[in-house]
């Protein structure tokens, strides 16, 4: 018998028919955390076994009949090496949930912000979606703005926080240094995104998820600057 965590739940994601299902066997668990991450998240638990692939195959075509320590799944069947950009980026995505989480511990006294802080979380966490079955990030709302509402509110915060540019100090509120700790997390996954979608013209492949991740660091600047401004109660 097996008892899945959140984190072993993850890591046991398949794709099925281009939707994420989990395969639960009759004598394993779920914990309370992984079960609700899964509903969640949409993946289908579905009772059996977790076969592994008949063979798998390489982005060069080379078929194996087992998966090396080294190599980890991109896609279904389909293995790159752990250093691949598309792992990178996923893997950065997971560090930034860690942040954000944080951040969250570091609100208690700002509930408002906490809760803002786990819907995005569950939009950092629909980039993965989109990055793995495919899926268009297609138009969003963070907090109630749109991709063009962040950025104007974002660059010119004075007029409609009446607080404006700082750099962020040490006396500063424990909550305003962990949403910049998360800001500069989402720059980097931002950047890791290009590197994961860059095609060899210098273009990208999914401008979508670039996109999303541009705006959520406006968002957290607009956090910050709220935060500076006595926004939050």
């Amino acid at each position: 018998m097996a008892l899945f965590t959140e984190e072993n739940a993850r890591a046991s994601i398949r794709v099925r028919e281009g939707r994420r299902v989990f395969y639960l066997s009759p004598s394993d668990r779920l914990t309370p955390k992984a079960r609700d991450w899964l509903e969640r998240e949409g993946v289908e638990v579905v009772a059996g076994e977790r076969r592994p692939p008949r063979h798998y195959q390489t982005l060069d075509g080379e078929v194996l009949l087992e998966k090396p320590e080294h190599m980890t799944h991109l896609r279904e069947n389909i293995l790159v090496f752990k250093d691949h950009p598309r792992i990178e980026f996923r893997g950065r995505i997971d560090s930034l949930e860690a942040e954000i989480l944080l951040a969250q511990q570091a609100s208690a006294d700002y509930p408002v912000l906490r809760d803002e802080l786990e819907d995005i979380l569950g939009f950092v966490r629909s980039l993965i979606r989109a990055d793995v079955l495919g899926e268009p990030v297609g138009a969003f709302q963070l907090l109630g703005l749109d991709a063009a509402q962040l950025r104007e509110r974002s660059h010119y915060p004075e007029k409609y926080y009446g607080q404006g540019h700082f750099m962020p100090s040490w006396r500063d509120p424990a909550a305003l240094l962990a949403v910049n700790r998360v800001r500069t997390a989402v720059r980097e996954t931002e950047r890791a995104a290009y590197r994961a979608f860059r095609a060899e013209n210098g273009a990208a492949a999914r401008d979508d998820i670039i996109l999303a991740l541009n705006r959520l660091s406006s968002l957290c600047w607009i956090i910050e600057i709220k935060l500076k401004a006595g926004k939050y109660s």
